[in-house]
């Protein structure tokens, strides 16, 4: 087995993004995205290790700036920060391949906005429990006229999440995030796409993705509803639809 090497890449804006990069010297790189204030020790993203080795491809894994083992406070940075590590590392790293991206909840979001920077090179999408938009249809559409004012006057809301835990949402985290939304736009992709989404996920509506259809214009685009599927999507028979999603693009 091919055991990744752990790397930082820094950024023009000085933030040391942590990544691990497995080398099958295979033409096809799978760049894995992962969701909001997640990190590369998920089970997916250990599913995904595995995966590559058995069949031989390459596979980027990495944080974003305030994720994981890469540097900086996550309340100093938005969508478009995390949008902009993705394509920075992206282009650093993978020069010449072809390039499967799998974006799980938020990240399924930074995989389409990163559709048009990198459209001739993209062998096929995956999107896991896809939140295209959260930060404007799941958060500041649902705040009450005093929990915004709080947010555009510079202070922390603290958004109770589902994981027992709460997301700081700042006013940068909301207003960059209307300068990226995609579920208003029609997307040409002229390759596969694979959605894998649960009917029990209180994270992420399942019906988004049949929201994100509309958006992303494929003539191979398919749609797994997953019945007692939560957000995360990492039991044993989820990262099996996953495995299959996987190989029905390469």
């Amino acid at each position: 087995m091919n055991n990744p090497k752990q790397n930082f890449f820094l950024t023009k804006n000085n933030q040391k993004i942590h990544y691990k990069f497995i080398n099958n010297k295979s033409p096809t790189t799978i760049i894995f995205l992962h969701g909001l204030m997640s990190n590369i020790k998920s089970k997916k993203a250990k599913y995904l290790k595995k995966f590559v080795n058995i069949n031989k491809i390459n596979l980027l894994l990495f944080e974003y700036s305030g994720h994981g083992r890469s540097s900086g406070r996550f309340t100093d940075f938005s969508i478009k920060n995390w949008i902009e590590d993705s394509r920075s590392i992206i282009k650093k790293m993978i020069k010449k391949n072809k390039i499967i991206l799998i974006g799980s909840s938020m990240g399924a979001w930074i995989a389409v906005v990163l559709i048009k920077y990198f459209y001739k090179r993209i062998k096929g999408f995956i999107g896991i429990a896809p939140a295209p938009d959260f930060t404007e249809e799941l958060i500041w559409k649902k705040l009450n006229t005093i929990e915004k004012t709080k947010i555009k006057r510079g202070k922390i809301y603290k958004l109770k999440s589902s994981y027992n835990n709460f997301y700081p949402i700042t006013k940068k985290f909301i207003f960059d995030g209307k300068k990226f939304l995609v579920l208003n736009k029609e997307i040409k992709c002229d390759f596969p796409i694979e959605l894998l989404h649960g009917i029990k996920d209180t994270s992420v509506p399942w019906f988004y993705s049949i929201r994100l259809i509309k958006t992303l214009i494929s003539k191979k685009l398919n749609l797994t509803i997953i019945n007692d599927g939560d957000h995360s999507l990492s039991r044993a028979q989820d990262l099996k639809k996953l495995d299959l999603a996987i190989k029905s693009i390469i």
